[in-house]
Formats: structure tokens, sequence, C-alpha cells
């Protein structure tokens, strides 16, 4: 058989013609499962905003909040840690301690928060009841008792999370980010699931990107979309990320991931699990499922939700070979957290969490570049060789552009609906345009991107705190005039927390 006769063989034709067909079957499959979630998160968002200013108490009643202790693990942060601590010191919340954590920081991130924040070492007794790094110093501050800096050896991000849980005086901790900038009312709205269902064990909240955004005195002052064409794909890639993704597993409570830049969780239900695990590079995603793994194995009712209102924002990378990094180590994270739960996927009794979420994670997620790529590539090399015919191949990209820019204008219609954070019509629109663009290069790149982040997985490349180069800062951050927040170790347990529930109950009925 000649080389002409071989490549024009029928059955070419035929192979080709079900590779088509099975790439347009997975793309429906995709369409279908983002239109059945955003269906969820339309009733999720709709229940939110009609039980909204029933849940949100006034600062006048701040006995019915919960105490928080933030944390705020550091590396190397010495740039704009000082404004990043004094723009949490102005958070609107009656009772809340910031501890940052200072993970081994070699460029003077530590003398840094001496010098703004008048530090001086406290000798405390620490409870280790989770392990981490050596801790070799506490400080607190003489000028704002809420505020102490825990200075331990180098140990990575999660270590860094796990001394701060031992160290926490409070009932409920706060995972922050060091470059995060929060809302005033932040922790007021992300403790409100709590107060309203006692089964709560960790509230989430979506993430906006402050690229483009006007800052001032460590708070956001106006939202925009940004100016470069990465921070515009990215704050679509977070739009169906938090709205249509998590709010819409949020009725199913199915919520895989809570952003590790802010997440509330119950600390002595972390302390059970074991805290953070620091052999991941993606703790933030493992926790939450472990979470689900052992309430469900050990049947006991639960509660994961998130508030669909952005509580955090946070720069992200317009630089493409950080950009690169972070999607390359978020691929990774996402591979190994559900590769040390895979028992939990169809296993008996694993709710929604088993038989819907992990599925969609795998199917979707996981494994979904490589049959993007495989898919569209080994059809581009069909029509190329003349086994598919240019007609079809064109039917089938545009059909799949298509289906990616429909879940991108329901997030956008989500996004009107619950938030309304861009109200200017120019904005959508050039949103809406940005969903088509988003075809033409930059999806195919982040696919690749993640490929290779499954394929440093697969090897078991080492691993390491990310590094983020930035384009903005938290802008000049002056002195609160006052304190919201006095430090305060008063006992706080779970019998005052099932007190503050019942009144807030009470409360309701009237």
């Amino acid at each position: 058989m000649s080389m002409w006769e071989w490549a024009t063989h029928p059955a070419w034709h035929h192979l080709f013609n079900v590779v088509q067909w099975l790439f347009i079957a997975y793309v429906m499959a995709l369409l279908l499962a983002n239109l059945t979630l955003a269906a969820f998160a339309w009733r999720a968002v709709r229940r939110h905003r009609d039980t909204l200013e029933w849940n949100l108490l006034p600062q006048a009643h701040g006995e019915f909040n919960l105490p928080v202790s933030l944390l705020v693990p550091a590396f190397n942060e010495v740039a704009g840690i000082a404004a990043s601590v004094r723009s949490l010191l102005l958070l609107e919340y009656p009772r809340y301690e910031i501890l940052v954590i200072n993970d081994g920081s070699t460029d003077g991130t530590l003398p840094e928060l001496i010098e703004h924040f008048d530090l001086v070492p406290f000798p405390e007794v620490n409870h280790l009841r989770i392990p981490c790094a050596t801790i070799h110093a506490v400080y607190r501050s003489r000028r704002y008792p809420n505020l102490r800096v825990i200075d331990k050896r180098n140990g990575g991000k999660a270590d860094a999370l796990n001394a701060g849980i031992n160290c926490a005086n409070y009932p409920l901790v706060c995972a922050v980010d060091g470059d995060s900038i929060l809302r005033r009312d932040a922790l007021t709205r992300a403790v409100k699931p709590f107060l309203e269902d006692s089964r709560t064990i960790v509230a989430g909240a979506s993430i906006g990107i402050a690229n483009g955004c006007r800052i001032s005195g460590g708070q956001l002052e106006a939202v925009d979309i940004g100016t470069s064409f990465f921070a515009r794909m990215q704050v679509l890639e977070y739009l169906r990320g938090f709205l249509l993704a998590r709010m819409g597993w949020s009725p199913l409570n199915a919520i895989l991931i809570v952003s590790g830049a802010f997440g509330v969780f119950n600390k002595e239900v972390v302390v059970r699990a074991g805290g953070y695990r620091t052999r991941t590079i993606g703790e933030d995603m493992e926790l939450i499922v472990r979470l689900h793994h052992d309430f469900r194995r050990g049947r006991t009712p639960y509660r994961i939700a998130s508030v669909p209102e952005p509580l955090c924002w946070t720069e992200a990378p317009e630089i493409l070979s950080v950009l690169r990094s972070q999607r390359t180590r978020w691929q990774r994270g996402l591979a190994e957290s559900l590769a040390l739960h895979r028992s939990l996927v169809l296993a008996p009794r694993s709710g929604a969490v088993g038989w819907a979420a992990l599925p969609h994670y795998v199917a979707f997620e996981l494994v979904g570049p490589v049959i993007e790529l495989g898919g569209s590539g080994l059809l581009l090399i069909g029509a190329v060789l003349g086994w598919v015919h240019w007609p079809a191949f064109f039917a089938t990209v545009f059909f799949a552009m298509s289906a990616g820019a429909m879940i991108t204008a329901l997030a956008l219609l989500l996004e009107t609906t619950a938030t309304a954070l861009y109200p200017r019509p120019r904005q959508i629109l050039l949103l809406a345009a940005y969903s088509w663009l988003e075809n033409l290069g930059y999806r195919q790149l982040v696919v690749v991107w993640r490929i290779q982040g499954l394929w440093h997985w697969a090897r078991g490349a080492q691993h390491q705190w990310g590094t983020m180069t930035r384009q903005a800062a938290l802008g000049d951050v002056t002195r609160p005039a006052d304190l919201h927040a006095l430090y305060d170790p008063e006992e706080f347990d779970a019998e005052s927390l099932r007190r503050v529930q019942a009144a807030i109950a009470r409360t309701r009925r009237i």
C-alpha cells in the first residue's frame, strides 16, 4: 500500500469522525453540567439576597457576633506587610485578633513589623495541638492590643497556618493572604453562615480582582476590570469559579474549594482534622475535601457555605511567567487533593460530594485540559491531512467557543444579580467581548500550563511557597484613629455559640 493510499484509507475518516463526535459530546456534557450548576447558583444567590437583611446584625449588637482570629502567613513580604496589617486593623467587627505568622522571612519582614507596630516579646504558653515548625518568639503590639506576631522557622504556608491555629484564642479562625484587601464588613458577612446554621464548619466568599481598582488607605474605593488583557481574562475566570461553580455546589453542600486568600473555619474542627497538610501544594482544597471525607465517614451533619459577594480582593498576576507558575501550581494542587481522597469518589453515603462534585472535578478539571488539547489537536491534524472536512472542523471549533462564551455569559448574569460590582454597561460589554477573545489563544495557553501542572504532579517535582510580582500597592494606610477590636482572651466555648444562635433564631421569629 502506497503512502497516498494509506493516508486516504476510509478507516481514517471513520476514526476521526468518531473523535469529532466524542469531542462534541464532551463539550455538550460540560455545557450541561455548567447549566445545572448555574441553576443551583441562581437559587443560592436568590436565597442569600432574601435573607441578607435579617442576618446582617448591626454593629451595636456586637454580642451576637462570634470572635474571630485572623491568621496572616507572611514570607518575605517586607514591601507591603505593614500596609496590609494596618488595613486589617480597620475592619468593622466588635471582637477579633490579628496573628501575623512570619514564616522564616529573610528580607526584613519581622523588623518592619516590629518598627511599625511597636512590637515587644511576650511570653505565652501555646498548646501545640497541631505539629508545626519551631516557634522562636511571639510579639505583641503595645499600640494595638489585638495584634500579635509569631516568628517561626520556615515551614511553608500550610505550616504557618498551623502555627497560627495553635496560637489563636478564638473559636473561629480566618485564613487571609498577606496581600489581601478585605471589605470593612468582611468578617460580619463571613460569620453570618455560622450564626444562621449551627452545622456550619467552614464559610468562604468570592474573591475579587484588584487590578485596575482604586485603592486608598488599604481600602477599596472603586471597582474596575483593569486595563491589561490578562487582568480581564482573570476577572472572567474568577466570576465563573466563584459565582457559577462554588455557589452552584453550595445548595448541594458539595463545595470542594475555599480560597486560601480568605476563608473562615471552626477552629476545633480543623484541629480535630489535623490542621493543614504540609506536604501538598494545594493545602486549601485538600483540607476542604478532607473535612468532607471525615464528616461523611462519621455520618455527622455539617455544612460548608459560601458567600456570593466578594469580601476579599487580591492582585492577579499580569506577568506571563508569574501567571504560568500560578496555574501550574493550582493544577498540581487539584491533582494532589483528588488523588489523596480518591476513595470518596462514588463511595456509599458520600452524597453529592462523592457522586457529583468529585466526578465533575475529575472529568472536567483534572483530565479536561488533556481532552481539550488532545481532541482539538487531533481534529486539526485530521483536517490538515484531509481526514476531517474543514467545514466540520470549523463548526466543531465554533460550537466549543460558543459553549464557553455561554458559560461566561451565565456567570456575568449571576454577577449582575448577586453583587452588581460592575454597574457600568461598558464594563459588562467589555467582559462579554473578552469571553470570545478568551478562546483565541488565552484558553489554549492556560490548558498547556495546566497540563504542565499535571506533569509536575505525576513526576513528584519539589514544591515551595509561590512568589508573586506585585504591580500595585495597598496605598498609604494611615494609623487607625480608634481600635475597633480589643484583645480579649475570654473563653468563648460551644455553649456560648449555641446561646448566640438561639437568640438569633428568636429574633428572626419576631
